[in-house]
């Protein structure tokens, strides 16, 4: 067993005394939250959006830790769970603002333009306007496994997807990324 799965452990069997409870929670926030945020960040791409997901996900986190299986790491089971919260969010942003999905996506694009460290000239700032671009299964996808280094079987249960299908919209969105690029 490795350490990492080793030490989630020893929180979940403190989580479920109630004498440790809270304290075992607290640990799990501050050794998850950074990355955590910034998966839901990439998705949400607001600082202030990307904070309110993700005080969602532990709330959801909180009520559903007692009832974690360990049929996967908990690692795993927190990214599920901040992937679904923030396209909960999206979904709701399109619903409350009656657009279509690619109008949202074109909002997100615009946030990116508004950050007051913008500059269509680096590369960083063209990769995160690609990324927006792409459709939302691949833009999950490609934030997993570029930015997070996520293994395709650990994506798979995450998002409850097939390696193969994993693996396609990976490399289709790698090309959509490298054309967007090209032509900006």
């Amino acid at each position: 067993m490795a350490s990492t799965e080793r030490s989630d452990a020893i929180l979940l069997e403190q989580f479920r005394n109630p004498a440790t409870k809270e304290a075992a929670f607290t640990a799990i926030i501050k050794k998850y939250q950074e990355r955590l945020y910034w998966h839901i960040r990439r998705m949400v791409v607001d600082h202030d959006d990307a904070n309110d997901v993700l005080q969602n996900a532990f709330i959801k986190v909180w009520n559903g830790l007692e009832n974690f299986k360990e049929e996967s790491q908990l690692y795993t089971w927190l990214y599920r769970i901040g992937t679904n919260e923030s396209l909960t969010f999206l979904e709701g942003q399109k619903k409350r603002s009656a657009v279509s999905l690619s109008d949202v996506e074109s909002g997100l694009s615009n946030k990116i333009k508004a950050d007051q460290h913008f500059d269509p000239n680096k590369l960083e700032w063209q990769l995160q306007l690609a990324i927006q671009q792409l459709p939302e299964k691949q833009r999950l996808v490609f934030n997993l496994r570029y930015y997070d280094e996520m293994p395709y079987e650990e994506m798979s249960r995450v998002l409850e997807t097939s390696e193969g299908a994993l693996k396609a919209s990976y490399h289709h969105a790698v090309k959509k990324i490298e054309d967007y690029i090209k032509n900006h």
